[in-house]
């Protein structure tokens, strides 16, 4: 990946100017379908597909010429730029910075996108690039040559490749029938240019059509039986009826299969044990309260599953629901822009994993990036529970839920 995002003020003022450049977007407001075609430049930056090796900008204020519109740089605006990392429309999420610069005397919105190691980067289903002034959707070649490029990266490790697996060991009818259409949008899916093994590889699920050996993206999400390869791919649930792990285990299961069905029964399980209670008598209307927000349930474990380490352990997510509380622990600590000192804090994310948050996102199990842990805690504060505990390690994340009272 480009590790340096920033470019000083006369370089920016340089690219604005440049009226050739493949490198620049500008929108003179982020109004009407302006947020759309700025999202879809995006995308081609963190694509890149001319190779530049180099961050994109996306200019907010600026005319096609280069000239300021003297469009307000509120703190809104900046905010709602950011959002465009997390809100779960360009998958994988893109590294991007947004700042207010003060270019040609007028304050513009910048936009600085890093090129991806994990392309093709789709916006809405769709895979944009650039080549000179053209921004379109990718062409079956133009998708092999991103292809192409994500070997040749750094790849992060969920996109490594599993030798010892082979296409046999990836369901293809839960590629084509439930993955797939999730992930494309209806067009490009139809197009007759595209095999088996150029789909799997544009969903980065094999190195390439040409290098057809599953990743280990491809193994957890499509994978017939995941844990011959990856060890750890499982949830370990444990309800024990009492305070300590010495105390007697009423229910017990090793929770695996693919992604979404390991989440999907996992909330089976943490529906099946949650007691809810049915007050009949203060009132004209039932009222009915769970010991636990399933809401906030479901917020914690995607987040273990979605964030913890594959690499270097065997150790699998821990879900133990004892009588007063319920401990979510995740193997891997904080990773990237994301510490011991700001974890949980909004706005703090970063993505061991950002392959598998693509695809748990196109499986429908989250609906947007960085605001899970936010969302558990406003669940617990209208269901009645005290605020969900996070003690974060170098190397593990406890959370503790403790039981509506």
């Amino acid at each position: 990946m480009v590790s340096n995002l920033n470019y000083t003020d006369s370089e920016l003022e340089a690219l604005l100017a440049n009226l050739e450049s493949d490198m620049v977007e500008r929108k003179e407001s982020w109004r009407g379908d302006a947020s759309v075609k700025g999202r879809e430049a995006v995308c081609a930056f963190a694509n890149d597909l001319p190779n530049h090796n180099r961050p994109g900008v996306l200019f907010v204020g600026a005319r096609d010429n280069g000239d300021p519109s003297g469009l307000d740089i509120t703190d809104d605006l900046l905010r709602t730029l950011a959002d465009i990392k997390s809100d779960g429309n360009i998958l994988p999420p893109p590294t991007l910075i947004v700042e207010r610069k003060i270019l040609r005397g007028v304050a513009m919105a910048v936009v600085i996108v890093c090129p991806s190691d994990s392309p093709p980067v789709k916006y809405k289903g769709r895979i944009w690039v650039r080549t000179g002034p053209r921004r379109s959707m990718a062409t079956a070649q133009e998708e092999r040559i991103l292809n192409e490029k994500r070997r040749y990266k750094d790849t992060p490790f969920d996109i490594q490749p599993l030798p010892s697996a082979t296409l046999e060991h990836l369901n293809r009818l839960q590629f084509e029938q439930e993955y797939l259409p999730a992930a494309f949008a209806p067009d490009v899916i139809e197009a007759n240019d595209r095999d088996y093994a150029q789909r799997l590889a544009a969903c980065r699920m094999i190195v390439s059509a040409d290098e057809t050996v599953p990743t280990l993206l491809g193994i957890l999400a499509l994978g017939n039986r995941p844990r011959d390869f990856v060890p750890g791919a499982y949830i370990q649930f444990l309800r024990i009826d009492g305070q300590n792990l010495s105390d007697p285990i009423i229910d017990e299961e090793d929770v695996d299969g693919t992604i979404s069905q390991m989440v999907k029964r996992l909330d089976d399980k943490l529906e099946a044990h949650n007691r809810v209670r049915v007050d009949i008598v203060s009132g004209n209307i039932e009222k009915r309260s769970a010991d636990y927000p399933l809401a906030a349930l479901q917020q914690i474990t995607r987040n273990a599953v979605m964030h913890r380490t594959y690499e270097g352990t065997n150790a699998p997510v821990r879900v133990y629901w004892f009588n007063d509380r319920i401990e979510i622990i995740s193997p891997g600590g904080p990773y990237g822009a994301v510490t011991i000192e700001n974890f949980g804090q909004p706005g703090i994310t970063d993505y061991r994993n950002p392959n598998l948050a693509d695809a748990i996102k196109v499986y429908g199990l989250i609906q947007r990036f960085g605001v899970g842990i936010g969302i558990a805690q406003n669940e617990l504060k209208k269901n009645g529970n005290s605020p969900a505990n996070f003690d974060v390690q170098p190397t593990v994340v406890l959370c503790t839920v403790r039981k509506r009272t």
